[in-house]
């Protein structure tokens, strides 16, 4: 939490006048009851009213300077906790999207989107509540404790007892409070995460009838987090009547043995009165203590869980000095590349080499998982090799920067990715400053225009979140237009026509020769008709290159090459 408190450095003058104007009304507040003292004491017994309306006019007068001082806490208090709030999410979404796609894999979407709207939220709150409370609570319990104290020192001997017996109270509560609030922001994750695999996958779980399961398992999960908040409920029904008993005990002592003093003649009647009033306010900011310390411990958990966003560090870094290749032209190199994901015992890629030249089309094939989109994944830095090399234009990658290196890169992955909005922003998030001309050109390169026209507001039409609403092809050829719309160096194509029919794959194609001839394509596909006309086929098996060479060079030499086309013999080939 200590941690956390850096970030309030930009709002250091509103924090300044948080605890200024809460001591200027809490003074005010503490002069009240002696006020009220010398009305009884002084007024009343006199029967002077002309004094009694004085004092009390005072009385009006600091209730109210204190009512507005409390409001203006109210308001910085919350201008520091939601300006927290908003540096906080903004600092943790600009570190978050330097994460390197093991540090995604390491946390989970589910709980990096937990973290940065519960957690940081669990923590905006105390925040806020520290800034009322905990400037307030310990300038209250130290006033109220030092004027208590000085209107009769005997009868203060009753806190003695009171105020260990709450202290106690309050830390067995806040003991068992802690692993509560730890365990509730897991559950929480866990939550996020069914549910937000339940929505992005509810097609499939139509498809396949597992809505019952699926709400089972919601069931579940929703009951866990219930129960752990109800223990926690449970925790706070059970601290608060006991913290209740204890002040109306200690009412009663302080009425009880002030009689008794003021029967013996040591205390006046308007003393007692200001000092029943004195010790509601120490057991009141006892209880804001205790509100915060009961609050603390989960925004710990919270502060704790941020901190880890925060300071892991991605595993892919610029370098300090950039060295940039002497050419520019695409050319690319793999050099007994062997790469291993985090934690797998074996590397999905071993001594890989191959070069990629501009003008040329590569393709790569081979079975499910012999390592085809893992190889495209380590040309944008998206993972660093555990060994050899990977060099453009005869430059190591880990000598340029990221955004040096990618932006000579049009990527299409496996799975297309949309935007919610416009096609043409989706389009031109490959190119920010695209020309409506330029997106037509990479729409009809892609083979998209037809359908894109047939939209109600063509390339103004909208999208759903994730392109909900089009085909898996018609997701495919926006993607592809993305990339073309870059014009980059580089092209990477992942399985990218796999939605396509064999007509459109042909014609897509063909396109994509003229408008990438001086570019490097390199392509991953299934299909041997989607590779066959490329000038240099890759054949990967179990993550090794198993042959390198054309379409006819491969069939004629290649066994594995041979039993890819032989599998296909009846689909793909023969069309």
């Amino acid at each position: 939490m200590v941690e956390m408190m850096k970030y309030l450095k930009p709002y250091r003058k509103q924090l300044f006048l948080v605890l200024l104007f809460s001591l200027i009304a809490i003074l005010f507040e503490l002069y009240l009851p002696t006020l009220m003292a010398e009305i009884v004491d002084v007024g009343i017994v006199n029967s002077d009213v002309s004094f009694i309306l004085q004092t009390g006019g005072w009385m009006l007068v600091c209730s109210l300077v204190a009512i507005i001082l409390m409001v203006g806490v109210s308001y910085f208090a919350s201008k520091v906790s939601l300006g927290f709030g908003r540096d906080m999410r903004r600092h943790l979404f600009v570190h978050i999207e330097h994460f390197s796609l093991e540090e995604y894999e390491k946390f989970g979407s589910a709980s990096l989107i937990t973290r940065t709207t519960n957690d940081v939220k669990v923590v905006q709150d105390v925040i806020n509540m520290m800034q009322r409370m905990m400037t307030r609570a310990p300038l209250m319990l130290v006033g109220g404790v030092i004027l208590a104290v000085s209107r009769d020192r005997t009868l203060s001997l009753v806190f003695l007892v009171a105020l260990p017996i709450l202290a106690l109270v309050i830390f067995i509560v806040a003991r068992k409070a802690i692993p509560l609030f730890s365990a509730m922001q897991k559950k929480t994750d866990r939550l996020t995460l069914i549910l937000r695999e339940a929505l992005t996958g509810v097609r499939v779980v139509r498809a396949f009838n597992r809505v019952e399961h699926e709400r089972t398992r919601f069931n579940q999960a929703n009951e866990d987090f219930r129960d752990t908040g109800i223990k926690v409920g449970k925790l706070m029904a059970f601290m608060f009547p006991i913290m209740l008993i204890i002040m109306n005990f200690t009412n009663i002592a302080i009425v009880w043995f002030g009689a008794i003093r003021i029967d013996q003649g040591e205390m006046q009647v308007g003393n007692l009165l200001a000092f029943i009033q004195y010790a509601a306010m120490i057991l009141m900011s006892l209880i804001m203590l205790s509100m915060a310390f009961i609050m603390i411990p989960r925004a710990q958990v919270s502060a704790k869980r941020l901190s880890e966003v925060l300071q892991a560090k991605p595993m892919i870094t610029d370098p300090v000095q950039e060295m940039l290749p002497e050419h520019n032209h695409g050319r690319i190199e793999f050099k007994d590349v062997t790469f291993r994901y985090e934690g797998a015992e074996k590397p999905v890629l071993k001594k890989i080499s191959f070069t990629a030249m501009p003008g040329e089309t590569t393709a790569i094939i081979g079975s499910t998982g012999s390592g085809k989109t893992t190889v495209l994944q380590l040309i944008p830095r998206f993972y660093d090799v555990e060994s050899g090399e990977i060099l453009i234009d005869g430059q190591d990658i880990k000598n340029i920067k990221q955004s040096t290196l990618r932006s000579k890169i049009g990527y299409v992955p496996q799975k297309a990715s949309l935007f919610s909005g416009t096609i043409f922003e989706n389009i031109a998030f490959g190119k920010e400053d695209a020309t409506e001309e330029e997106i037509y050109t990479a729409l009809k390169t892609a083979q998209a225009f037809d359908f894109v026209e047939k939209r109600g507001k063509g390339i103004h039409s909208t999208l759903e979140q994730a392109g909900v609403n089009l085909s898996g092809g018609q997701k495919q050829r926006l993607s592809i237009a993305r990339s073309l719309v870059r014009k980059p160096q580089i092209y990477l194509f992942d399985d990218s026509f796999s939605a396509l029919d064999y007509k459109t794959d042909r014609i897509l194609r063909d396109a994509l020769k003229s408008e990438t001839a001086e570019a490097t394509l390199i392509i991953v596909a299934q299909r041997v008709n989607t590779v066959k006309d490329a000038e240099k086929i890759i054949v990967l098996n179990e993550g090794e290159v198993a042959g390198i060479g054309t379409h006819a060079e491969l069939l004629e030499n290649n066994k594995i090459y041979q039993e890819i086309v032989a599998s296909q013999q009846n689909g793909e080939v023969s069309a």
